[in-house]
């Protein structure tokens, strides 16, 4: 894959400076085809599909969110570890593998954490700006 940065010295070299394909083939150390195919192009910058692909998860994802948020508020004796919910998310019918269990884990948790971060500054904003209407001037 080619980087927009060497897309953009390919095109200034041959549109601006002129440079032969050719000469740019080897000045870069590509092929002249990938040259020639991004001059041809007409593109401003390269662009590649964007992809999401589906996993096995997917359809355990709200069951797994749920007892994430359920066992988020016990204490840490009382919580079942991600293995524990893999292995029951297996009971389930779940094909996959314990990294992408773990791998939503990990997600679910700085999901988490920044929606309690972002809370807690909009409350101590709103806290700051209640005291300074309250206090006399």
């Amino acid at each position: 894959m080619i980087d927009v940065a060497l897309f953009g010295i390919i095109r200034r070299w041959h549109f601006r400076d002129r440079i032969s394909i050719r000469e740019i083939s080897r000045r870069l150390d590509i092929s002249r085809n990938t040259v020639r195919r991004y001059i041809r192009s007409g593109a401003i910058e390269p662009s590649c599909p964007s992809t999401r692909s589906s996993n096995s998860l997917d359809g355990f994802a709200p069951r797994l969110s749920a007892w994430l948020s359920a066992e988020a508020v016990k204490s840490r004796k009382q919580k079942r570890t991600l293995k524990q919910m893999f292995l029951d998310l297996r009971e389930l019918g779940y094909e996959g593998s314990y990294d992408r269990v773990a791998a939503f884990g990990r997600q679910w948790k700085v999901g988490q954490t920044e929606r309690i971060n972002s809370a807690s500054k909009s409350t101590h904003i709103s806290t700051n700006l209640q005291l300074r209407s309250v206090e006399p001037g």
